[in-house]
Parts: C-alpha cells; sequence; structure tokens
C-alpha cells in the first residue's frame, strides 16, 4: 500500500495549484493563458491545509470538508509550492511546476484520511439546450454501497450503480424541482433523501455523495451540489 502521506501530500499538492490563483480574480474565465480549475474538500475526515506559493502563505483560514473553492484561474509558468499543515510550518510537500493552461477541470480530495488521494476529471462546459440542465453525479461516500439515483415519484432511475469514486458525464435533465432518492444499487432501498433538487434551465450542476454510511455531524452521509456553471 502507498504510504498514505505521500498519498495526501499529492492530493493536497494539487488543490494548492489551484487556490493559489486566487490572485488572478480580474481576468475572464476564457483567458488563454490561464487553466480553470475548482478543488473540493471530499475527504471527510481529512484535515484542512496551509497553502503557500513562493514562500507567499495564500490563505486566511484552512479549506475543510465539504467545500470547495469555486472555479479559480491557475497563472500558466512556473511556480514554487508548499503544503504546510495547517497553523505551523510543517511543509507535507514541495515542488517546482510549470503550470498547463487552457483546461477547465475538477480536482476533488477523496477517501477517508488514511487513505486520501486526488480524483481529477476534466469538465465539459458546453451549454445546455434550451429548457434543460446539465447533471453529474459522483459517488464519494468511502463505506457507502454502490448507489442508484431515482425520481422518488416514479421511481425512475436517472443515475444508475455508480460505486465509490465512479461518475456520470455531465446529462441534460429537463430543468424543474425534482425530489431524489439515493438507493442502494439494484434495490428499493433509500439510503438517502434528497428533496427540493431545483435544476434552472442553462446550469451545470455536480452532485456528489458525501461523509460516511453511520457517520455523524459533519461526516454524515448526505449530498453536496457546485453550480459549474
Amino acid at each position: 500500500m502507498k504510504n498514505r502521506i505521500s498519498i495526501f501530500a499529492s492530493t493536497l499538492f494539487v488543490a494548492t495549484i489551484v487556490l493559489v490563483s486566487s490572485c488572478n480574480k480580474d481576468e475572464t474565465m476564457n483567458d488563454k493563458s490561464n487553466a480553470n480549475v475548482l478543488v473540493t474538500h471530499a475527504s471527510p475526515n481529512a484535515p484542512g491545509v496551509d497553502l503557500l506559493v513562493d514562500n507567499s502563505k495564500q490563505n486566511s483560514t484552512a479549506l475543510t470538508h465539504p467545500n470547495n473553492t469555486g472555479y479559480l484561474q491557475v497563472e500558466s509558468g512556473p511556480h514554487n509550492i508548499k503544503v504546510n499543515v495547517t497553523g505551523t510550518s510543517t511543509t507535507v510537500i514541495e515542488a517546482d511546476l510549470t503550470l498547463a493552461k487552457d483546461m477547465s477541470y475538477s480536482v476533488f480530495a477523496v477517501d477517508s484520511v488514511s487513505k486520501i488521494s486526488a480524483l481529477v476529471l476534466t469538465d465539459d462546459l458546453t451549454a445546455p439546450a434550451a429548457g434543460k440542465a446539465h447533471v453529474r453525479f459522483i459517488h464519494l461516500s468511502p463505506n457507502a454501497p454502490a448507489v442508484d439515483i431515482a425520481v422518488a415519484s416514479s421511481g425512475t432511475v436517472v443515475f444508475g450503480n455508480k460505486a465509490f469514486k465512479e461518475y456520470t458525464a455531465f446529462t441534460p435533465l429537463d430543468a424543474g424541482t425534482y425530489n431524489l432518492d439515493v438507493r442502494v444499487a439494484g434495490t428499493s432501498t433509500v439510503a438517502l433523501v434528497l428533496p427540493a433538487i431545483t435544476l434552472e434551465a442553462g446550469k451545470i450542476y455536480t452532485v456528489f455523495a458525501k461523509g460516511f454510511l453511520g457517520g455523524s455531524g459533519s461526516q454524515a452521509l448526505g449530498a453536496e451540489i457546485i453550480v459549474n456553471k
């Protein structure tokens, strides 16, 4: 098994690349000198981090579960990156990296802290057709079984049989408000109810299962919605 500190460091390093770009807010998402990246802390029991770029601390508070950065613009070119344990000078990882450009993608820190890893997805932000929204589902609850996402009123399965770390493409759905059930795959057993999920025409969403089955508080099984566009 990989050294878990190494895995954790790799995940946080990818997240750091994203977060350092907050200084570029005056540029547009279409600026060809940048990549557009969204990072989400989806590891239920992992701590937050401090981020340093060229030895300058970038964050005032740590990124914690289940929050995300929104899309940030990463300036292309070389940078020195450090990841420190929150509130300390202990560097978990240090590297020099040249950042690529012209990409939109999401980085999720996933799994329990002892096995934390990065899930990186390319984001297709093509505009939905008239009257439609695009929705992607990602299963990010480490100990939950494979699930179906179904419309509560009809039982119609929208996304079927997705196990931990599996995901769908962005899928067109009619705009509207849905009551959804997260069911154990292939059964009518409801593991989680998602009431009143509103999908606006023209919007693009990511819905991800979070937390632990049987967890409590901030680590409870649930769902989080990201508005990608």
